[in-house]
């Protein structure tokens, strides 16, 4: 599929990346949606909680036979700025909105030692499931950020016979390459994004020692000075991953990107100071009939933003599933 022509132009000001980025992440003000939370049960014992929106009550659907289910980045939950600003626009459009909190990302620690990373597509799987369980007839839509979107990207590349539920997907700012990602994040530019992430993981990590202090000693804590640290002693040993790079290379999504037979957006702008080049395939595009692959000069990471208060990425993905439904 040639590469899709972006029509995000947004005023002067927006065009920085790195304060495209902070806004969207920092300031940006999205009034509570009134979500109903539901807890899904997992099969090692573990559970996520779901929130909804747009299904009962007041927020009831449309058509409840269309479901969009939405996934969140690293450290985030479904009360992001950017998760609820497209919750409240998919539900305007008349989708039945189910966002997720990844494992231990729901404002409660997960149960079990280990936790969510970008690659558990057998989590994903669980949502999709119950979904289709409890309507069989739902027309399902994906749509992911940043890790979140690496995950989608996955789950529908790895197996694609197992996503024949799913009707579209969207995927925003997604770190495709994860070395590649995070050799950015470790670049000076990136301190401040940096450090944040690994404020916030380090304080799980805390959680996990009250939980399970001999697998999470005190001195693995104070090795933990880095994101790749992190990933070394914390992701790869709870997920069965060697090591960092061994879990980068065998969770990135772009090795499968390929296999999906999806109608796919993936969406990367082009000042995205997380992606490096290995993380914007348009020449893989090109020649794939499902991925649609758009690239803006603008953006930053995930913060795409227009003048009214919804964003360029909630647009786009509404007027992606209209054209594959």
């Amino acid at each position: 599929m040639p590469l899709e022509p972006s029509a995000y132009h947004p005023p002067a000001y927006w065009r920085n990346g790195h304060l495209s980025t902070i806004y969207s992440a920092l300031f940006r003000r999205v009034p509570n949606p009134g979500y109903r939370r539901e807890r899904l049960e997992l099969p090692d014992g573990d559970f996520l909680d779901l929130d909804w929106l747009g299904r009962n009550g007041e927020n009831k659907a449309k058509h409840p036979g269309k479901i969009v289910v939405l996934v969140h980045g690293l450290e985030g939950d479904t009360r992001r700025p950017y998760m609820v600003g497209s919750a409240v626009a998919f539900a305007r459009e008349g989708y039945a909105v189910c966002a997720v909190n990844l494992r231990g990302c729901s404002g409660e620690p997960n149960r079990l030692f280990r936790s969510y990373h970008s690659g558990a597509t057998e989590d994903l799987q669980a949502v999709v499931q119950h979904l289709t369980t409890a309507q069989p007839e739902a027309r399902i839509y994906l749509k992911g950020f940043s890790l979140g979107g690496n995950l989608i990207l996955k789950y529908l590349g790895e197996d694609p016979g197992r996503a024949r539920s799913i009707q579209a997907a969207a995927a925003i700012s997604v770190p495709v390459d994860l070395r590649d990602s995070l050799m950015q994040l470790q670049q000076p530019r990136n301190r401040l994004y940096s450090r944040r992430f690994l404020r916030n993981l380090r304080e799980k990590m805390r959680q996990k020692h009250r939980l399970f202090p001999d697998r999470i000693p005190l001195e693995t804590l104070r090795a933990i000075r880095t994101l790749k640290d992190f990933d070394d002693l914390y992701t790869s040993r709870a997920h069965g991953f060697r090591d960092a790079l061994d879990y980068y290379a065998r969770c990135s999504s772009l090795p499968v990107l390929e296999n999906i037979r999806v109608p796919t957006l993936l969406l990367n702008a082009r000042n995205d100071s997380f992606l490096g080049p290995a993380c914007y395939p348009g020449a893989l595009s090109e020649r794939h009939p499902r991925l649609f692959y758009e690239s803006p000069a603008y953006g930053g990471h995930v913060g795409f933003i227009l003048p009214g208060g919804t964003y360029y990425n909630e647009l786009r993905a509404i007027r992606f599933f209209r054209q594959h439904s």
